[in-house]
């Protein structure tokens, strides 16, 4: 089958996978990425590679004119962030791939919020693209569980995986799929997380200063030490009764800070200063 592929490399293994399976691209669609979080450099050198034309700015309605008149039978989007409308009328299918167990998490990037409110199982959904964002009939979904101890970066990773079995599932019988797939229903919205949500707070308990360190993961959480403030993305920490105000910093060797908790100590093992620039994701 021919397709265009929309994304960047966070969902990048989709692309990989349709072409393993013997679907012939004919475009692709990505966006500005700040090389720091948002990557597009192996996505778009495998386009490169096979002399696809590539595309940065939004998909309009003459972009999927031209689809048509290319012969693209369908549009795999993935990592993307505008909507993309109005293709009905040039294209036989559109998939979204979306990192939650939709209705559950519709939203920009739901990940955090998961594990900030502590959930137990999580998931991958592949659905039919509509007018509004996460909205349409589900035609493959992966579920999967989460751990106690579960981070960002563990849950991205199984995000992925699930996403290259769906991608290949859909890749062998899309058009089966597509007749069967289900309506959502009502779901939830999350929004982006607040800079609130990504701060640790040292009033709380030991369990949930390190959730939000886990939620973060590299892409790092914000706190203040005492008169300093820094990205956090490491820590550890114990339950320990003591007489401390929460947020003090109760010792430090070489770049290991020790800090007090409401209910214990936590023990920072990976940051770096504060420094003012580029918004980071969240």
């Amino acid at each position: 089958m021919r397709f265009a592929f929309a994304g960047i490399d966070f969902l990048g293994d989709v692309f990989e996978t349709f072409l393993a399976r013997g679907w012939e691209p004919v475009k692709l669609f990505s966006r500005p990425c700040d090389s720091i979080y948002d990557f597009n450099d192996v996505t778009l050198s495998r386009a490169r590679s096979m002399r696809l034309p590539v595309q940065m700015s939004r998909i309009l309605p003459a972009d999927l004119a031209g689809l048509k008149a290319m012969g693209c039978e369908a549009l795999v989007v993935a990592g993307y962030p505008w909507l993309i409308t109005g293709w009905e009328r040039h294209l036989p299918y559109a998939v979204n791939f979306h990192p939650s167990p939709l209705p559950l998490g519709r939203g920009p990037y739901p990940l955090f919020q998961a594990i900030l409110d502590g959930l137990s199982e999580w998931g991958m959904t592949a659905h039919i693209l509509e007018p509004a964002f996460d909205t349409g009939a589900i035609v493959a979904q992966k579920r999967f569980a989460l751990s106690h101890a579960e981070s960002h970066d563990t849950l991205l990773s199984k995000c992925q995986i699930a996403a290259k079995e769906l991608a290949a599932e859909i890749a062998s019988d899309l058009p089966r799929l597509w007749d069967e797939a289900r309506p959502q229903g009502p779901g939830t919205y999350w929004p982006r997380v607040t800079q609130a949500q990504r701060t640790v707070n040292w009033n709380g308990g030991v369990r949930d200063v390190l959730r939000t360190i886990r939620a973060f993961g590299s892409i790092e959480a914000f706190a203040q030490i005492e008169s300093r403030y820094v990205y956090v993305w490491e820590a550890s920490g114990w339950e320990e009764p003591h007489r401390y105000r929460p947020g003090t910093l109760v010792h430090r060797h070489r770049k290991h800070m020790v800090v007090a908790t409401r209910d214990g100590f936590v023990q920072i093992s990976g940051w770096s200063p504060y420094a003012p620039g580029p918004a980071r994701r969240g």
